[in-house]
């Protein structure tokens, strides 16, 4: 480590930057102090460690006129552990106070025995060590440092593709750990730099492209004064390695190789094939994807275990964690360049995973377990959106085979525009004859996207491929598409004629696609309105898994009914309890149309203010081919013009859920 004291000093670090929030974590190892005699900092490169580090000695130091010493390792070579033991031994020998040790990775399988000689020989001094894994050293308390906290991503965001930044203002996202941040740290780059409304969106999805590490959002806010945040975003998506290599900071493409580099054989291969992860993963999908040779199951298991405290946390799915940026990239990129041939046996496997989660998912729909189905779905979203590339070697057949099982996220659960983006990119690809499946799913999003007319084509395409390929459940979907087209351009006898041919022509057990609960719901809609005294009561709870979407669709048209008998308050019951679980479930059709007609409702009630919110708030999600919705029409003959605009207007800012307070 060269000279034996150098990477020793009396004294603690300058403060590196702006201290940005950490609060929480700057009292909790303060605290941990007070109690453990090793505290470990951990997180991957660039996340912050050192900075809260430095900022707890200080805090001690003040407080309790703590005695400091800092050891960083990065001066010290493998090897020079025992140096380093004999120098701090040396020096502190007899001392009371705090020991910091900074980069412990930096020693690899050294750091833990050199702890646990500290520990012995200097019984009156406590150690805070910084580093990307745990020492491992009996009585070790450790404190995962968490990344800023980002703006979560809009509606918008959930395309697949680049993270495009989308519309936010300045009050959405200034008030976020990353933001602030990165707009300190710009306008120490560029002095006029400014958060706006032109650019607050852009800023928002580069912290969230950067994980929110202070090392990273550092890096690229201090290229302000030559890229726009929204430049900056685009040379990060094209290749994060070069937009992040060099810099002052320690999250770029240094410190992603000094992470790799410095790991074991096991885990450095395992680092590798991570890279195969397009969002976060369990110990689970990493032994299925990552598990074989010449890194078996269980050693996958076990390398995971030791790099875990490098790896970022995904709050929104505990026990799941996810690479840093930089670290993917270089892994990837490694991998590639495996001469094993390791990165097609990885990339077969992870895309072998992701068809068979598809179908466990729709499994779960068609067994009544939305809620559960929803969720997985959601959780394995990055995954699924990478194996639904139809570029990728799985082809465009691979792609529509999993976005086909994913039918119920693109239409129930609210995601139309981007499964049809899935969709059409992969049919466009698909040699003809084109599969029926997928055509029927295209033209159910397209119309569904408020394209009817556009649709057309699909439907007679998908009708013909069901034909000749004997898909008697495609035949069927196919009628019940055209009656809800049907239904939405106010022509409910024809919608009716549809909905039960196709309950005629659906199989009792379908392998795909909605279940006849669903279709039978839809037939009830049209009867509410064309013979409402013919419309089903249900008596008791049903036999067998309840379809929750098809529950909620059927409570609308219910409610058609009792308004229509002159009940409001049952009619209002009825829409809560549908909205309650379209809501749930992201059904942005359903929030739509039952939204509308509990503004009907109030309307009707004469509160027709809460009327025009109510309208405001989905009045972009309704299909553009729908009628205009009845209250609308009431409203703009009975309200003040001006009025209306106004209370529609704080509609449309306002989430449906805080509209309604009974939910």
């Amino acid at each position: 480590m060269g000279e034996p004291g150098t990477s020793v000093r009396q004294s603690v670090p300058a403060e590196l930057s702006s201290f940005i929030g950490r609060e929480r974590e700057l009292s909790r190892t303060a605290a941990l102090l007070a109690t453990a005699r090793l505290v470990t900092l951990a997180g991957p490169a660039g996340i912050g460690k050192t900075r809260l580090a430095v900022r707890t000695v200080r805090t001690l130091g003040r407080s309790r006129g703590t005695d400091v010493v800092w050891a960083d390792m990065v001066g010290v070579s493998r090897g020079g552990g025992a140096a380093l033991e004999r120098e701090l031994v040396r020096r502190l020998d007899g001392r009371e106070g705090l020991l910091v040790l900074d980069g412990c990775e930096q020693l690899g399988p050294e750091a833990g025995p050199l702890v646990s000689a500290l520990l012995v020989r200097l019984p009156r001094l406590r150690i805070l060590a910084t580093s990307q894994r745990a020492v491992g050293q009996a009585g070790e308390a450790l404190l995962a440092v968490p990344p800023l906290a980002v703006p979560p991503p809009a509606a918008t965001d959930a395309a697949p593709g680049p993270a495009l930044p989308s519309e936010a203002s300045v009050a959405e996202v200034a008030g976020y750990e990353a933001v602030r941040l990165y707009e300190v740290r710009a306008r120490g780059a560029d002095p006029s730099f400014e958060l706006t409304e032109h650019n607050a969106g852009a800023v928002a999805a580069l912290c969230r492209a950067l994980d929110g590490i202070p090392g990273a959002l550092e890096l690229a806010a201090g290229r302000a004064h030559r890229h726009t945040p929204a430049e900056a975003l685009r040379l990060l998506t094209a290749d994060p390695l070069e937009f992040l290599s060099g810099g002052a900071g320690r999250a770029g493409g240094a410190d992603a190789l000094r992470t790799c580099s410095l790991a074991p054989p096991d885990e450095r291969l395992l680092w590798d094939r991570l890279s195969v992860f397009a969002g976060s993963f369990d110990r689970d999908a990493v032994v299925e994807v990552c598990g074989f040779a010449p890194l078996g199951p269980r050693r996958a298991a076990e390398a995971l275990e030791r790099i875990t405290p490098a790896l970022l946390e995904d709050a929104a799915h505990p026990g799941r964690h996810r690479l840093p940026l930089s670290v993917r990239a270089l892994a990837a990129r490694r991998l590639a360049l495996a001469p094993d041939g390791g990165g097609a046996t990885v990339a077969r496997r992870h895309r072998e995973r992701c068809r068979a989660t598809a179908e466990r998912a729709a499994r779960l729909w068609r067994s009544g377990a939305q809620r559960e189905a929803r969720a997985l779905a959601v959780a394995e979203l990055p995954e699924l959106r990478a194996a639904m590339d139809p570029l990728a070697p799985a082809g465009p057949v691979g792609a529509l085979e999993i976005a086909v099982s994913l039918w119920f996220l693109w239409s129930p659960c609210g995601l139309v525009t981007e499964g049809r983006r899935h969709l059409e990119r992969a049919l466009a690809l698909h040699p003809a004859p084109r599969p029926a499946r997928a055509l029927w799913l295209a033209a159910w999003l397209v119309a569904g996207s408020g394209e009817a007319e556009s649709a057309d084509p699909l439907l007679v395409e998908a009708w013909t491929a069901a034909v000749q390929e004997g898909e008697d459940a495609c035949v069927a979907y196919l009628a019940h598409l055209r009656g809800l087209v049907a239904l939405w351009r106010d022509r409910p006898w024809e919608a009716a004629a549809e909905f039960r041919e196709a309950l005629e022509l659906l199989p009792a057990e379908p392998e795909f696609g909605p279940g006849p609960e669903a279709l039978r719901a839809a037939l009830t809609m049209a009867l509410a309105h064309t013979d409402p005294a013919s419309v089903p009561v249900e008596d008791g709870p049903p036999d067998g898994p309840v379809d929750l979407w098809a529950r909620s669709w059927t409570g609308y048209a219910h409610a058609l009914v009792q308004r229509r008998e002159g009940r409001p308050a049952l009619a209002r019951a009825e829409l809560l309890r549908a909205l309650e679980i379209q809501l749930l479930l992201g059904d942005g059709l359903g929030q739509a149309l039952s939204a509308e007609l509990l503004a009907e409702l109030e309307a009707d009630a004469g509160c027709y203010e809460e009327s025009a919110r109510l309208l405001g708030a989905v009045a972009g999600t309704r299909p553009a081919s729908a009628c205009l919705p009845r209250a609308e029409r009431v409203l703009r003959a009975r309200m003040d013009p001006e009025a209306f605009r106004t209370a529609f207007a704080e509609g449309a800012r306002t989430p449906l859920r805080a509209l309604l307070p009974e939910l």
